[in-house]
């Protein structure tokens, strides 16, 4: 996808827990040692989790003061999204 319009560039902009998402995935997915993820079950779990968790858009120069998503949260939701892709494989 090109991420230009109007002559600007968008690849800058980002959700803040796309990697936030990311940096935890294998910490949460480690306590589930009894189920065995495929590449697409682990992609649908991360897209999942950032649709359960509000948008945190910025770009390149933003200066972030508060930060209302903790880590917790970022946990539970992925916890939440790993129980619904095993008990719905490729939602």
């Amino acid at each position: 996808m090109d991420y230009a319009a109007l002559g600007l560039d968008f690849h800058s902009i980002r959700n803040r827990n796309e990697s936030r998402v990311i940096n935890l995935i294998p910490e949460v997915l480690a306590e589930f040692p009894d189920f065995r993820f495929t590449r697409t079950d682990i992609e649908d779990i991360y897209a999942l989790t950032l649709n359960m968790l509000p948008a945190r858009y910025v770009q390149a120069v933003s200066l972030v003061i508060d930060e209302p998503v903790t880590d917790e949260t970022v946990r539970l939701m992925l916890r939440e999204a790993i129980r619904t892709v095993r008990a719905r494989p490729n939602i």
